[in-house]
Order: C-alpha cells, then sequence, then structure tokens
C-alpha cells in the first residue's frame, strides 16, 4: 500500500500520557504544516528592499573587501578597503541594538591567518556579528545562525589594491544578515539567534572555518545555519526570481564508518539533519507569504565551488546554502570592464534588490520560527528487536520544558519531502500500525502554540 493514500488515525491506550497507537484506515493524511506566527509576519513585513539597496551600495563604496586589503587607521578613515566594512558593518549592528535597547551583544571574532597559497603574508581576519539571546533560560543555549561573507574580489584572489565591489557576491548575502537583525532584534525568542557577517571566504573559508571550530570548541548547541552566498538574483535574461536554491549534504562530512554502514543498510542518504534543515525551509516557504519559494538541491553545493556552510558541515552542525537560481558568471570574480560588448564585474545594477528582500524574509522566518520553537526531541528510537509490521517510536522528552506536544512525520523511502503527520500529545512513544520497512519516521517537538523543532530520524534499537 502506498502510504500517501491512507489516514492514520489516533488510540488512546491506557498509559494515555505516555504512549499513543495510530491504526489505518481510510483517506488521505494531512501533510505536515507549521503554524503561522503573527508576530513572524508582522516582522517580515519590515524587511526593505529599500534599505538592502543602501547596505549593499555601501558596501560595493569600499572599492574592495579583499581579505588582503588595507585595515589600517588612514584606509577605515577614508573608507577603503575590507577594514573600513568591518568597522561599518559592526556600527550597524550596534546601531541596530541602541534601538532596541542593548538587546544585540555585538562582537568581534579576530585571529591572524598565517601564510597560506591565497595569503601571501599572515594577515587580520575578522568576523563581526551579532548576538540575540535567547529569554527562556533552559532554551538560550539552543543557537541558530544566519551568515554571509562580507570579502569580495575580482579576477585575481591577491590583488589588494584594485577594485572589487562584490555586489552579489556577496554583499547580498551580508545585507540578508544585517536585515535579519534589524527586523528580528524587535523580537523576543527562547532561543538564542546569531547573525554573522564573515571574512576570508573568497581565500579559503577561513573566517567561517574559525567560528565554526570555536562553535565545536566551545560546546555550542548550534542547531542550525544558513549561509547565505550570491542571492542577489542577477538580472540576468534565464534567471527565476520565484526560486532560491537551497543546497544541502545528504552523508553527513562527519560520518563515522558506523554510521556510514547503518546509512548504507536503511536507505538515510537524505536524512542528514542538513536536509532536515533544507525541507524545513521549504515548509516555511509553504506557510508565509515571501515572495520566494525554496528549490531543495541535494547537493553540498555546485560544482566545483564551495562555501561558509561547508566549515560548520565539517564540524558536524546542520548548515545549508542559499543561492540564486541562476548565476551570471560574467558578473563574479571579474575585473569590472567592457569587453566584446559584455558587461564584466560584480556590479549593484545587476542586482535585484526586491530579490534579496524575498531571500531575506525566508531567513527571518527560519530563524525565528526554529528559535521560537522547543529543542528537538532527544534519543529517538525505532525499536526493531521483534519481526513485526507495526513500527513503535520512543524519544526522551525534548530538553528545557518547552515542549508540550510531538509529531510523527513519515515520507515514502522515495519522496524528497516529509508528506504526512499524526499530531500526539505529551508522549514519549507512539505505535504506527504500519510497516518501518515501507516508510521514513521522524519526530517533532512541539509548543503550546504551534511551533515545531527540526524533525529527528530515530535510530533503529535492538
Amino acid at each position: 500500500m502506498n502510504p500517501r493514500n491512507h489516514k492514520w488515525t489516533l488510540c488512546k491506550g491506557a498509559a494515555v500520557a505516555l504512549a499513543f497507537c495510530v491504526t489505518q484506515f481510510g483517506a488521505a493524511q494531512d501533510a505536515p504544516k507549521l503554524v503561522q506566527d503573527n508576530r513572524i509576519t508582522s516582522a517580515l513585513q519590515q524587511v526593505s528592499a529599500q534599505r538592502i539597496q543602501s547596505d549593499i551600495n555601501k558596501l560595493v563604496g569600499f572599492g574592495t573587501r579583499l581579505t588582503l586589503s588595507a585595515q589600517d587607521s588612514e584606509s577605515i578613515s577614508k573608507g577603503r578597503g575590507i577594514g573600513a566594512a568591518r568597522e561599518w558593518i559592526k556600527s550597524e549592528f550596534e546601531q541596530y541594538s541602541k534601538e532596541c535597547g542593548g538587546c544585540l551583544e555585538v562582537k568581534t571574532d579576530s585571529f591572524t591567518e598565517q601564510r597560506t597559497e591565497r595569503i601571501p603574508t599572515a594577515t587580520l581576519i575578522s568576523n563581526v556579528y551579532a548576538v540575540l539571546k535567547g529569554t527562556d533560560p533552559a532554551q538560550e543555549k539552543r543557537v541558530v545562525l544566519v551568515t554571509g561573507h562580507y570579502d569580495s574580489r575580482n579576477s585575481d584572489t591577491l590583488d589588494a589594491k584594485g577594485d572589487a565591489p562584490g555586489a552579489n557576491d556577496d554583499a547580498s548575502g551580508t545585507a540578508v544578515s544585517l536585515e535579519c537583525a534589524r527586523v528580528l532584534s524587535k523580537l523576543k525568542f527562547p532561543g538564542t539567534i546569531i547573525f554573522l557577517t564573515a571574512a576570508g571566504e573568497e581565500q579559503g573559508l577561513y573566517g567561517s572555518r574559525h567560528f565554526a571550530r570555536r562553535a565545536k570548541d566551545q560546546g555550542w548547541d548550534l542547531e542550525a545555519v544558513l549561509n547565505n552566498d550570491i542571492v542577489g538574483g542577477d538580472k540576468s535574461p534565464e534567471q527565476d526570481h520565484s526560486v532560491i536554491r537551497v543546497f544541502s549534504e545528504g552523508v553527513p562530512a562527519v560520518a563515522t564508518d558506523e554510521d556510514l554502514r547503518r546509512i548504507r543498510l536503511l536507505g538515510g542518504e537524505s536524512d542528514s539533519t542538513s536536509r532536515q534543515l533544507a525541507r524545513y525551509m521549504v515548509d516555511v516557504g509553504e506557510t508565509y507569504d515571501l515572495g520566494v519559494q525554496p528549490m531543495m538541491i541535494f547537493r553540498q553545493d555546485r560544482y566545483l565551488r564551495g562555501g561558509d556552510h561547508s566549515s560548520f558541515n565539517q564540524q558536524g552542525f546542520a548548515a545549508v546554502r542559499i543561492t540564486e537560481f541562476r548565476e551570471d558568471f560574467h558578473h563574479q570574480h571579474q575585473n569590472v570592464r567592457m569587453e566584446s560588448g559584455i558587461q564584466y564585474g560584480d556590479l549593484p545594477k545587476f542586482v535585484d534588490f526586491d530579490y534579496v528582500s524575498h531571500v531575506a524574509r525566508l531567513n527571518a522566518a527560519t530563524l525565528a520560527g526554529l528559535a521560537a520553537a522547543p529543542a528537538p526531541p532527544a534519543n529517538p528510537r525505532l525499536l526493531t528487536r521483534n519481526l513485526e509490521n507495526d513500527s513503535t517510536l520512543t524519544w526522551d522528552a525534548s530538553p528545557g520544558g518547552l515542549a508540550t506536544a510531538y509529531e510523527v512525520l513519515w515520507r515514502a523511502t522515495t519522496s524528497p519531502e516529509w508528506e504526512h503527520a499524526q499530531k500526539l500529545g505529551n508522549v514519549t512513544r507512539a505505535t504506527m500500525k504500519m510497516s518501518k520497512d515501507n516508510v521514513i519516521f521522524a519526530v517533532r517537538a512541539c509548543d503550546q502554540a504551534g511551533h515545531c523543532s527540526l524533525p529527528v530520524v530515530p535510530a533503529p534499537e535492538r
């Protein structure tokens, strides 16, 4: 039987607070849905294409933001080079914090990168970020993060003096981080949100690698990373401004040999935490009026390309890359010039600022939804000790006490998205009257208002 064509109803046993039994009959089950939050909707309406345009033009106005470019006080005062860009971004975060009564902690994560292939001399690299700390003491350690890299380059990655406007790559992603900070800082969430702008990306992902390692070394509970890189909606003839690509790794970068064995055995190639984050973004796109729809790409990144999300993947964190539908390579990593009637260079005139605002709304809604939701259920298990067609799932309660209910999700093994959901009460066990061999299950935690965590796929337990 195809699980898409059947309804699953609830049977309550004696231990109603502990377990549920779900039986099959009748018509189709509702697909999983997120609940629209009016506070989030209101915040999304505050996202401004005009502010984003101003931010991108300001970043382009620094001439070059190459990581190797000037950082001395004179250059900063003249407004040229990556040092001037860094100080401006910091001042913007500080202004947002002032407007919300000091709600943001504005920080700089600086380190010196020694000589490498694309860094000819030891160079200071600075990530600039703002922290909107969670309001719930039991939830504030949970972190969701949005990032874009503020460094730029032209045709030569070692050209520290030539212009490198970087309007799309990646002033657009930096503007998304800034705009998310501006609109979400006016709200409060149980969990913590970090708005990051990273440097060193064009030289080799150095800024994000340093930040991700720091998060790992300090034991951050980093649930989700949204990396916005080239989200300007380049005004090329075949661009599709209705969609935005979301790249996510399938097999985790940190998978052990035992993990790989289980993935191969159970068909878990499409159930990494990063893939669940991508699916969550699709649900967000269907819940809110964003102006753009996420398009899942089941790859970590594009051919022969890389991005800051992979730095977080390498440390075991769920991270995705968000990129426009169709890139124009005449406008990436190019000196500004006219050649054979073709305009080269990453200039603001090629950026669709309305499109960037739609992408900012997608990011803001995702961040807000996850920061408002409970932590995912802990230690989910699918019992397999008996040969039976029923499927029993167990899990530990979501840490922090915010969850008031749970949902079991499932989909056909060939489906890219979750197709069905069974709402449960405040329980830690459910038996589904369907074969575990035919579907893929997951569990998520929800609060009283309907905010739900990322789904977690159970591991088999004998």
